[in-house]
């Protein structure tokens, strides 16, 4: 009756193939990027909401990828760092929470598509109209945008999990250290037609919408730079979308490298590296690339830091 029990609701994460005298190490640092990603991103967030210089359409879209950034870390980290200091027979996870888990996971990295791609029509708006873009990009447009950007994948990471709850269940090892999709439907011994065909369907969707959109208007966007003269507006715009294009890229490669590997279980440990690229170092970067590269956002740390330093040295 346990086994019946145990095989029905709890199933073991294999987590990572780490060496017992690394898994201290390993824990600090991973706990270190993890404070590092919360504190940068709400840093952020608090940063731009309290001062009004910085309430304009980009830095408020901005809010929305570091809100993402922190949602993805706190589904994926607290959980890998439990598993570090817990042995390998004992590092399980509640078939339920396996289930919100896995949605939590592709709702965040649904979402950074989409966020990225209404931060690229920001952009296109700045750039290809400036003369319009306080007309069009209006409050309530930042707000639609973002609710659109947080509303579409829910639907469909909700229809994407369900096909997979489905099934019935004839395995309890998950070949990852955290739940998605695919661990959930490689429980099965059904057949999961339905599930490739959606889940297919759902990839394409989602990362052509996302390639195309992004690369229509940054083609536009470098047209716009080729034919006009002004310096000026081709250094700035050559700044944001580099910074841009750079997160772009990097979400992208490690996306699809695990969706290829998904496909290749003997290259599991690679995948594990692609999954970490995406909800950890992604998460770290951004807060780094956008408060570093952006002007105004490190104009205003800067301040902030020289006004606790003059603080401190008066306090003394």
């Amino acid at each position: 009756m346990e086994n019946s029990t145990f095989g029905k609701d709890i199933l073991i994460l294999e987590g990572f193939n780490i060496p017992s005298q690394s898994c201290i190490p390993s824990f600090i640092l991973l706990l270190i990027v993890y404070i590092f990603i919360m504190v940068s991103n709400m840093g952020l967030v608090v940063l731009i909401f309290r001062n009004s210089g910085l309430h304009q359409p980009m830095y408020l879209l901005l809010c929305n990828m570091s809100i993402n950034d922190v949602f993805g870390a706190s589904v994926i980290i607290p959980h890998v760092l439990r598993d570090l200091l817990t042995p390998d027979s004992q590092r399980v996870i509640r078939y339920m929470d396996c289930v919100v888990q896995a949605f939590c996971v592709h709702l965040h990295a649904s979402a950074s598509h989409t966020v990225l791609m209404i931060m690229a029509f920001d952009r296109y708006v700045a750039i290809c109209n400036p003369l319009r873009y306080s007309t069009i990009m209006t409050h309530r447009m930042v707000l639609g945008l973002s609710v659109w950007a947080w509303a579409i994948p829910f639907p469909m990471v909700g229809i994407l999990i369900g096909l997979s709850v489905r099934l019935s269940r004839c395995r309890w090892i998950i070949v990852h250290f955290s739940c998605n999709n695919a661990s959930l439907f490689k429980l099965s011994c059904e057949s999961v037609l339905i599930n490739n065909i959606y889940g297919l369907g759902y990839t394409v969707v989602l990362l052509g919408s996302s390639i195309g959109s992004v690369t229509l208007t940054y083609l536009r966007i470098a047209m716009v730079c080729l034919r006009s003269k002004n310096k000026t507006l081709n250094r700035k715009a050559l700044q944001t979308c580099a910074t841009h294009l750079a997160v772009y890229a990097i979400l992208l490669v490690s996306g699809f490298i695990i969706i290829i590997l998904h496909r290749f279980p003997q290259l599991a440990a690679h995948r594990k590296v692609a999954a970490v690229m995406l909800h950890v170092v992604l998460p770290a970067l951004n807060a780094l690339i956008y408060g570093l590269q952006i002007k105004e956002v490190r104009q205003r740390v800067m301040a902030l830091f020289h006004k606790s330093k003059v603080a401190s040295m008066d306090a003394k």
